[in-house]
């Protein structure tokens, strides 16, 4: 039976992103893509065991997503499938960041299956990601993480998109009450700014975490900060690295700190200050190995 107390369930989106290819920005590869896919292939891949739960459509573009989560050994047996075609997320990076444009209606990949019945079989369940605002996914995520608050670790990193197809108030509204439901919030400095505005992202971490939470802010190059009901801030630097790819590393943050706080196989929120000070460590250098490299896959850290 797929579960246990020491694995994860992802539940989300797998789609295709198109990006630019070196040196012809007029041309686009096709690349695997979505935050929950890219988290739980980085689960597998630093070796915690894995449910993925998402769309699977009917084309080619599926195939490859399926073969890719298989290979690096993503559960998948509780994706949802049919005949539609797969999401395509379009990549635009630039000097703020990368920018998407979304092409989302009327595929598979949002054909999310409700999975609050078998939320409690797992140790850690995460959602995030398109799901979490697109219809008819966003009604599955919902329900299925209103079921891990009350039965298992509810794990949220609320990536904020903007693109003409999403509405942006109930969007907000849907990311901000499931940050409300989750034991761990992961989320970057400029996703809390949106999500919150007006607010110093710094606050809105305390608040959070008052309430019984173990938050993580991001900063990119400037390294993350955890914030607990009972202790300090902590913060830790990022892992020095050649960046040569940003896609994907905030998926692989959050894929190492998921693979630290199951490391003795089973979850709890990390309170204490060593030992927050060590997921941060190890979740830096996993984010680091994507931005070493192109493409959205860790590799096991060396020490940490």
């Amino acid at each position: 039976m797929t579960g246990g107390p020491g694995h994860v369930l992802v539940l989300g989106e797998a789609l295709i992103d198109l990006v630019p290819v070196d040196g012809d920005g007029n041309v686009r590869a096709a690349q695997f893509g979505g935050a929950p896919a890219n988290v739980a292939v980085g689960l597998a891949r630093l070796g915690s065991p894995v449910a993925f739960a998402g769309g699977l459509g009917g084309d080619g573009f599926a195939r490859t997503i399926e073969e890719r989560m298989r290979t690096a050994g993503v559960d998948l047996a509780l994706c949802a499938r049919s005949a539609l075609p797969t999401a395509l997320a379009v990549a635009d990076p630039g000097t703020d960041g990368t920018g998407y444009h979304f092409h989302l209606g009327d595929t598979a990949t949002f054909r999310l299956p409700d999975l609050s019945a078998q939320a409690g079989r797992f140790g850690a369940v995460y959602v995030g990601g398109l799901a979490a605002v697109v219809e008819p996914g966003a009604e599955a995520v919902r329900a299925t993480a209103e079921a891990a608050a009350a039965h298992s670790l509810l794990v949220v990193d609320p990536n904020v998109r903007e693109d003409r197809t999403l509405d942006p108030e109930r969007s907000l509204a849907l990311l901000r009450e499931l940050c409300g439901l989750a034991h761990v919030v992961k989320a970057s400095d400029e996703d809390l700014a949106r999500l919150w505005p007006g607010a110093d992202p710094e606050d809105t971490c305390a608040d959070l975490a008052a309430d019984g939470r173990l938050v993580v802010m991001t900063r990119g190059a400037r390294g993350s900060t955890a914030y607990t009901p009972t202790a300090p801030p902590v913060s830790v630097a990022a892992t020095p690295v050649e960046v040569v790819n940003t896609i994907g590393a905030g998926d692989a943050f959050l894929a190492g700190m998921l693979n630290r706080l199951g490391a003795g196989g089973a979850f709890a929120g990390a309170t204490g200050v060593q030992e927050v000070e060590a997921m941060l460590a190890h979740a830096s250098d996993v984010a680091a190995s994507v931005c070493a490299r192109a493409g959205t896959e860790p590799r096991v850290p060396t020490h940490g």
